[in-house]
């Protein structure tokens, strides 16, 4: 676990005055701060420093904080990432997400308020590791599939699909209530700690993911009980016997 003088956050938001704002408050507690004000600089501070949470502003002239967030993802997946958006904007921006975000904050905000999140995230990070729903060593067949939940991988006649943190986590919960629906609000609280809506479209994301990675098998499919939850189901192929 990182201590908190050693923990470093990525702050990208285009107006100086709060940038400067949030800066020094972050700074006074002890974390390192690498600000920006656009989002090309923000991702090569991004590349250059080892960064544990990014703090985005939405609205930010030029790519926008979508956008910042979607090249962050590809470069690490399990990147933490809390936006900034303004209260106004708050209703219009959510069918635009789909960047998995983990925690957001409407502006105006208090400085004390971003700490708490910024500590929340963490928190989750940290203590929501998915080697905690796998056992030892063991490898655990999904139909055609092979999941290798400690080495986050998804193997299908040799080829392997690796998977990120929060996909690994995810997949483990379904395969452990197979066949069982699962709420919406127990999943993301055992993986994202949080279950506000905002972050619940965060999930939405890494379940159309594992959706993708397993269509090769028919037998195999996450079927979504509308505003409940999902059922991760698998079928035993049917054999055509011959007459």
């Amino acid at each position: 676990m990182k201590t908190l003088n050693k923990t470093s956050v990525l702050l990208v938001e285009d107006n100086l005055d709060l940038r400067n704002s949030i800066g020094e408050n972050l700074r006074s507690v002890g974390y390192k701060v690498y600000a920006a004000k656009k989002s090309i600089e923000g991702i090569d501070l991004f590349k250059k420093f080892d960064i544990d949470v990014c703090v985005l502003d939405v609205e930010i002239t030029g790519m926008d904080g979508f956008a910042l967030a979607a090249q962050i993802r590809i470069l690490n997946p399990d990147m933490p990432i809390i936006f900034l958006v303004s209260k106004g904007l708050f209703l219009n921006l959510l069918k635009d997400f789909d960047y998995g975000v983990d925690d957001y904050l409407t502006k105006p905000f208090s400085n004390e308020e971003l700490l708490l999140r910024i500590k929340a995230v963490m928190h989750r990070v940290e203590k929501n590791d998915p080697f905690s729903y796998t056992l030892g060593n063991e490898k655990i067949n999904i139909g055609r599939f092979i999941f290798d939940a400690k080495n986050m991988l998804l193997v299908l006649d040799g080829k392997e699909q690796p998977l990120t943190r929060k996909e690994a986590a995810l997949l483990k919960v379904l395969y452990d209530n197979k066949n069982d629906l699962v709420t919406r609000k127990k999943v993301l609280k055992m993986i994202w700690g949080n279950s506000d809506y905002f972050i619940g479209r965060s999930m939405d994301v890494f379940i159309a993911r594992l959706r993708k990675y397993l269509k090769a098998d028919p037998n195999v499919k996450i079927l979504t009980v509308h505003g409940v939850g999902f059922r991760l189901v698998i079928t035993e192929p049917v054999s055509v016997l011959d007459e």
